[in-house]
């Protein structure tokens, strides 16, 4: 194929303008990390719902004071009038279930299940999200100092990791709230000072799992090319850890959360259910189950299904989102 002559009989060079004329030129936009990780997430559809039932969760949980008022029953108002004063049963089929009360009413003492059942979701929400702050911080912390600058350190953090995961935590914690479940510390009601106890106590204990899964991480990243390149440049071990190794742990970090978060709602649930956990009468989802276990199901089902209903729907949708958000931000991830 020849190329075009012009009008001299010589041979044309075509104008890259003339090329791109009458077709829409469209810039070439690159797309960041996170742009690609929320790209896969949307095709999740499994995982975007999960994470929008734990937003709405959350919401309830941080307006549960204003929810209940709008529906107009208190969650710690015994209702009388609407137990069987004989059996002490409620009154009406599904546990007392009506247009007033949705989800029905406690045997004996009559207070509203819905309404324990949002207040349950506050205390769940703020004990596990505080409790897996402390342990992500204190983790991330060590299994950095760990991965990163080996020996001695190594070991020795990692020597306390192994004696953490082999402590009996259940027991512990037992023991503990046992000890100290009725001291007050100074500015903090005794309700208050629980909470703390048991965000200490299951944040604390939990940390050696994701310090392992840092550390394991950080063995990797510390050989890459961009931490030789700062060293070389005299970037102090501070600066590497937190300005270079960090920014690239922050997807195992938040994948790990997500996962620890559900965890930490059925350990403060187990502790409520055995009594050590939250003071009655605050509500727990763990709590109603227990009071539903000493032969209250048998009278009135809803009693145990609904607390039990919740705390299932919940732990499966933080594992559901974690396991999508895995996906998302793994880099070898097909999808």
């Amino acid at each position: 194929m020849t190329a075009p002559l012009d009008v001299q009989g010589n041979a044309a060079e075509a104008q890259p303008e003339a090329v791109l004329a009458g077709v829409e030129a469209k810039a070439i936009e690159g797309r960041s990390l996170g742009q690609i990780a929320w790209m896969r997430l949307k095709r999740d559809k499994v995982a975007l719902g999960s994470g929008v039932f734990i937003l709405f969760l959350l919401a309830v949980a941080i307006l549960a004071g204003p929810i209940t008022k709008l529906y107009g029953h208190d969650p710690f108002i015994f209702n009388s009038n609407l137990i069987d004063p004989n059996l002490g049963t409620p009154k009406g089929a599904f546990g007392g279930a009506s247009t007033s009360h949705w989800f029905g009413v406690e045997p004996i003492n009559g207070r509203d299940i819905l309404a324990r059942i949002i207040y349950g979701a506050r205390i769940s929400m703020i004990i596990a999200f505080l409790a897996t702050g402390v342990s992500v911080i204190i983790g991330s912390i060590a299994g950095m100092a760990a991965g990163y600058f080996g020996g001695w350190i190594d070991s020795l953090l990692s020597r306390i990791m192994d004696l953490l995961l082999a402590f009996p935590l259940l027991l512990f914690a037992i023991a503990l709230v046992a000890v100290l479940g009725d001291y007050s510390a100074p500015g903090l009601s005794p309700d208050n000072t629980r909470v703390a106890l048991l965000v200490v106590i299951i944040g604390f204990f939990n940390w050696p799992y994701i310090g392992r899964i840092i550390r394991g991480q950080t063995l990797s990243l510390r050989e890459k090319e961009y931490v030789e390149a700062a060293r070389s440049l005299g970037a102090g071990s501070g600066r590497i850890l937190f300005r270079e190794l960090l920014p690239n742990l922050i997807g195992p970090i938040l994948v790990y959360s997500t996962l620890i978060i559900p965890t930490n709602i059925l350990f403060e649930a187990a502790l409520s259910f055995l009594g050590v956990g939250v003071r009655i009468p605050n509500p727990s989802w763990g709590g109603m189950l227990s009071d539903a276990a000493q032969g209250y199901f048998q009278i009135d089902p809803m009693f145990m299904v609904v607390p039990g209903v919740a705390l299932f729907v919940t732990v499966m949708a933080f594992n559901l989102f974690g396991d999508g958000l895995r996906d998302a931000l793994d880099p070898r991830s097909e999808r």
